[in-house]
C-alpha cells in the first residue's frame, strides 16, 4: 500500500486531522502526565477513604474510652479497673498473677 492510497482512506484523513491530532496529545497528556491528572485523583481518593476509616474506627474507640471514664466515676469501678490493668493492691494485701501455659510466650 503506497502513501498515496493511504491519504485516500477516510480514517488517515480523520486522524491526521491537526485538530485532532491536538485534541488526542491534549487528552493524553491531561490523562497520564499532567500533575492534576487522572492517576493522581485515583491515588488521592484512595487515600481520603483510608482517612475516612481511620476516622470512623478512632471515633469508636473514643466512644469507647468515654464509656470507660464514665464507669469510672464509681470508686468501686475504679478500684476494680486499678486492679485489673494495673495489677494495684491495697496494703497488706498479696496479688497472685496466674499465667495459663497458653498465654506464656514461646522461644
Amino acid at each position: 500500500m503506497s502513501f498515496q492510497e493511504l491519504r485516500n482512506k477516510k480514517w488517515f484523513k480523520i486522524v491526521s486531522n491537526k485538530y485532532v491530532l491536538i485534541i488526542l496529545f491534549f487528552g493524553v497528556w491531561m490523562f497520564f502526565l499532567d500533575s492534576n491528572s487522572w492517576l493522581v485523583h485515583q491515588e488521592l481518593n484512595q487515600e481520603i477513604n483510608e482517612l475516612n476509616n481511620n476516622k470512623k474506627y478512632y471515633k469508636t474507640e473514643i466512644n469507647k474510652d468515654k464509656a470507660i471514664i464514665k464507669s469510672l466515676d464509681d470508686s468501686f469501678e475504679l478500684e476494680k479497673f486499678a486492679r485489673e490493668k494495673y495489677f494495684m493492691k491495697r496494703e497488706n494485701e498479696d496479688v497472685f498473677i496466674i499465667e495459663y501455659k497458653d498465654s506464656l510466650k514461646k522461644d
